[in-house]
């Protein structure tokens, strides 16, 4: 017997960090049900290179998951999800703050239907705060938390970092570990929680941890001998007109984030 048989998570969440937190969790035993829109279903399935009809990195990511296609914003979504929500036990959400409200399946909404219910929200700036609703990916956390800053190519620019780090390391990590250790703390008071995952909060991988005399051509030893990065429209920099580095995800024609040697500042995303 798995440890996690019998525990039911309903996954909302895309793309990397939700879906990984939620395949940990159903390789432990767990049933997940990915809630996906319908017609084209979850972004990666789309992503390149294929398995089938869907994208190798959709397939590795949703192994042994079930799924089920649902209209959000359809005024009976919240009552064809009550049967599921009232025997769950886990909810993964990875929307930006408020957007769950909007669709009448906030954390207050969905604890009044089930009470045991741990609610996981990750997002890349927490609930509240000035860049809570702020759109990024991953490059963009890791230039905000001055992860960047930490190495430097021959030309002296950032290196782009081999894994995505944020998204794993602050994202799916933190979520599982404290979906598990909600998990125990339910089976002491028989109540769930609500739990707050911040990919730019995380000590895991924001840049206070290394030494302040760590120096420029350090960094660039450092950076010379790092390995090749993903290769990835969602994870490119590029020079600006001034000499700084941009990052530049995807759905962003103007820079979502900028770097100098130690700093970073944030640019909106352009609308999409």
């Amino acid at each position: 017997m798995r440890p996690l048989e019998g525990i039911r998570v309903i996954d909302f969440s895309t793309l990397l960090p939700g879906p990984l937190a939620t395949l940990l969790l159903a390789e432990a035993g767990a049933e997940v049900i990915k809630i996906e829109r319908p017609g084209d279903g979850d972004e990666m399935r789309r992503f390149e290179p294929k398995l089938g009809a869907d994208g190798v990195n959709f397939a590795l990511l949703n192994r042994g998951k079930r799924s089920i296609a649902i209209d959000l914003k359809a005024p009976d979504a919240l009552a064809r999800l009550r049967p599921l929500i009232e025997r769950a036990d886990v909810l993964v959400e990875q929307f930006r703050p408020g957007v769950m409200d909007r669709l009448g399946l906030g954390p207050a909404t969905l604890a009044a239907l089930n009470p045991r219910l741990i609610y996981c929200a990750i997002t890349g700036y927490g609930q509240a705060g000035p860049k809570a609703g702020v759109a990024a990916h991953d490059l963009n956390y890791c230039a905000d938390i001055g992860l960047l800053s930490l190495a430097a190519g021959s030309d002296g620019a950032p290196v782009v970092p081999a894994a995505l780090v944020a998204d794993i390391a602050a994202g799916a990590y933190p979520a599982v570990i404290n979906i598990l250790l909600a998990l125990q703390r339910r089976a002491a008071t028989g109540t769930g929680c609500r739990l707050d995952v911040s990919m730019t909060a995380s000590p895991r991988v924001n840049g206070r941890g290394r030494p302040a005399s760590c120096s420029a051509a350090a960094r660039r030893a450092i950076g010379s001998i790092a390995p090749p990065t993903i290769a990835s429209s969602r994870r490119r920099r590029s020079r600006t007109g001034s000499g700084r580095t941009s990052a530049m995800p995807s759905g962003c024609r103007k820079p979502c984030a900028t770097t100098g040697s130690t700093s970073a500042r944030r640019w909106r995303p352009s609308p999409t």
